[in-house]
């Protein structure tokens, strides 16, 4: 099962929710085309992570940017 999952909620909810769940985050980023691409540190948090997140799991393809530089970094967004 993939650790990935692009979701419909903004950056802050998601880390916030992981948080008050106890997964830890592997990446996170914001999508072009909007919502929050979030990769769990571990499968098991991932599963937790999608049952949380079922109604704001984006299906099918996004647009991602396409090379992420996390905010506060050289050139980051």
């Amino acid at each position: 099962m993939s650790r990935a999952m692009n979701l419909t909620l903004p950056e802050a909810e998601v880390k916030r929710i992981c948080l008050s769940q106890g997964v830890s985050i592997s990446a996170i980023e914001p999508l072009q085309s909007g919502g929050t691409r979030l990769v769990c540190t571990t499968p098991a948090g991932a599963e937790e992570m999608r049952l949380c997140f079922r109604s704001h799991i984006i299906d099918g393809a996004v647009t991602r940017h396409r090379f992420y530089r996390p905010p506060g970094a050289q050139g980051g967004y």
